[in-house]
């Protein structure tokens, strides 16, 4: 998972947890969508303040807001961390990357990374490392001999984020909502399932990277007994209607044996992001699902709001698009960013 004994401590094997170096600097690469950059963008909306800067390749790349920083300019101002901040399609370093993270490494700066594709497997990486002192962190490791999914049922209360497609916002929607429970005095836990949801939690297991037969297993130990008026706020991952990820969906939404889940949607997204020739479910159809398939292991689950990403939205054409979607669905339909999640809480707490 890492090259020398530094910046991650376990209290539980069961979970992977890690304990990252700020400030940071958010490498975005050449990297020119968002829905590729979710891990630099999720951290910048929810832990700016350890966010020193990013580092680009060519300035047509996305921007995150924050200062444009090279690795000297990073090394010369004490900088932690370079934390990989995008995800390219097969979690793969691209060779182009190599050179650039290896110079951060001589210059001292740990590596945090959530990609499929190790940074412990490159030499190069590892002997700059030994070399520096700099730690090398897999964030998307899972934890060894997860248990197979027993589907026993657990003390506690569970909501899970599900999503019409990847990428529409399901771990903001998660945060957003463990804030507003919070604020509302409710005893709840925000439950991190990908490697952006662990950086900014601290713990948490990479779902996708579990072993298929392990998946269910996985969620159980990600939101386990608890105490009967605590709830978990568990991070969705993929869409149930995905070509590709489908498998890790079924399998969270089953361990996670959810008494309530969240739809959340891109209002501008028609088609499944990277497969064109998809086009995405309605809403009620992607609720009838999840909750038919979440009834499997939770009889009693239920939908209890629509997370809508509405930032590609002018101001009233946002509002007519909630309204329409709540009168379609019955349920509050909120922009979590923009409108918060308070009237989703007050349907949870029905």
């Amino acid at each position: 998972m890492l090259t020398n004994t530094c910046a991650v401590k376990s209290a539980n094997p069961s979970l992977t947890t890690v304990k990252l170096r700020p400030p940071y600097l958010l490498f975005v690469g050449d990297e020119c969508d968002a829905v590729y950059a979710k891990t630099a963008l999720g951290i910048v909306q929810w832990r700016r303040e350890l966010v020193a800067g990013q580092l680009r390749l060519h300035s047509k790349a996305i921007d995150l807001g924050v200062p444009d920083l090279s690795i000297a300019d990073a090394a010369s101002a004490g900088i932690g961390s370079l934390v990989i901040g995008v995800a390219p399609v097969g979690g793969n370093i691209p060779e182009s990357w190599l050179a650039v993270i290896e110079d951060a490494v001589k210059a001292g700066l740990d590596i945090v990374s959530g990609l499929h594709a190790k940074m412990t497997d490159h030499a190069s990486l590892v002997a700059a490392a030994r070399k520096s002192g700099a730690c090398l962190i897999d964030v998307r490791s899972p934890p060894p001999r997860l248990p197979v999914g027993s589907g026993a049922k657990r003390s506690g209360k569970r909501i899970l984020m599900v999503g019409t497609d990847c990428a529409v916002g399901k771990k903001y929607s998660a945060l957003a909502l463990e804030q507003a429970m919070c604020k509302a005095a409710i005893n709840a836990t925000f439950r991190a399932t990908g490697q952006t949801g662990i950086m900014i939690a601290g713990t948490g297991i990479p779902i996708d990277s579990a072993v298929s037969d392990f998946v269910s297993g996985a969620a159980e130990l990600v939101s386990p007994t608890n105490d009967s008026d605590h709830w978990d706020v568990i991070e969705g991952q993929g869409s149930l209607f995905h070509p590709g990820y489908a498998a890790v969906s079924l399998g969270l939404l089953h361990g996670s044996q959810p008494d309530a889940i969240v739809m959340c949607h891109d209002a501008t997204r028609t088609h499944v992001a990277g497969w064109p020739e998809y086009s995405l479910p309605t809403v009620p159809e992607c609720i009838r699902l999840n909750l038919h398939l979440a009834r499997r292991t939770n009889p009693e689950t239920r939908c209890v709001g629509v997370s809508v990403n509405s930032s590609g939205l002018s101001e009233s054409q946002r509002k007519n698009y909630l309204h329409q979607l709540q009168a379609e669905t019955n349920l509050p339909c909120v922009d979590p960013i923009l409108d918060g999640c308070d009237s989703i809480v007050e349907e949870l707490m029905r």
